[in-house]
């Protein structure tokens, strides 16, 4: 997962976030967070805030995440910007936010476009700020989290974790999302032992729930598309078992790292009664060849 991929689903989830990067105190639900296409050009806003209520001070937000020097980058953001105010014409003000890592990753407008850097609607934000700034809201500390080095992750988690009251479900599944992107050798098993999380909080999260989606639809869509070949009856019936097969290699994956060839081998030839004892012995296995071992 790349990381603008990251903060744009933490932003579809959590509109707030900008905002307290923003220093607004409007409302979270007031915001809808999505994607524009600008039509008639190849320009696509890859984050846009709108107001959902009617009230006319709320600005519009364009935002954007930048991890790489891009020499191009504001020239085609500014573009961007003016092209949608020219076409919508909003009736309210508007603010662009632009998340860096670090200041050394930020480039210059060409000379045409340089009047642009002065404008105060142009907010800069530099996660390195963040990586050890003390007293945030529970929001902000999720960029902490997403700023830290990968040493001081382990620790800023579990101390968030032991915050879930505060941060309720949402925030821990945004803290379980982070780690998955910053430490994706990590198993589920070590997120839930480091997360200090019981099986039911662990299965309530969004990201193990979205794991478990994944790969039934996987599954159920390739059982389609052979149904129509082999009946749909049979092709669902298969395709069922494909997405067990999916996300039981998923887990594995999660809790032992790379699934060898020999073992995904097994699961492609199981019956859907192995691939369920095989499931039951998934948190308790101490090795992966112990799982498949009659």
């Amino acid at each position: 997962m790349k990381t603008d991929t990251l903060f744009y689903r933490l932003f579809q989830r959590w509109p707030k976030l900008a905002l307290e990067l923003l220093g607004l105190e409007y409302r979270n639900e007031s915001y809808h967070f999505g994607s524009v296409e600008i039509k008639q050009t190849a320009f696509r806003l890859d984050g846009l805030f709108t107001p959902v209520e009617g009230n006319a001070e709320q600005p519009l937000i364009f935002a954007e995440v930048q991890y790489q020097p891009d020499g191009d980058f504001y020239d085609r953001f500014f573009s961007e910007i003016t092209l949608y105010l020219r076409l919508h014409k909003p009736a309210r003000p508007w603010l662009a936010l632009v998340i860096y890592p670090a200041r050394s990753t930020e480039k210059v407008a060409s000379i045409a476009f340089s009047p642009f850097m002065d404008l105060p609607q142009l907010r800069r934000i530099y996660l390195d700020d963040y990586r050890d700034c003390q007293g945030l809201t529970p929001t902000l500390e999720l960029i902490r989290l997403i700023a830290c080095t990968k040493k001081q992750t382990i620790t800023l988690a579990r101390k968030l974790a032991e915050r879930r009251d505060e941060f309720g479900t949402d925030g821990l599944d945004f803290i379980e999302t982070i780690l998955v992107y910053k430490l994706p050798r990590l198993s589920r098993e070590e997120i839930k032992t480091m997360l200090a999380l019981n099986e039911i909080e662990l299965k309530q999260t969004r990201f193990y729930q979205e794991v478990i989606e994944e790969g039934r639809q996987e599954g159920m869509q390739k059982g389609r598309q052979e149904g129509r070949q082999e009946g749909m009856q049979k092709g669902m019936q298969k395709g069922r078992q494909e997405g067990e097969q999916i996300l039981l290699q998923r887990m594995l994956t999660r809790r032992f790292g790379e699934v060898p060839d020999w073992a995904q081998k097994r699961l492609l030839q199981a019956s859907p009664e192995q691939l369920e004892q095989w499931a039951d012995r998934l948190l308790d296995a101490p090795t992966l060849d112990s799982i498949f071992n009659e």
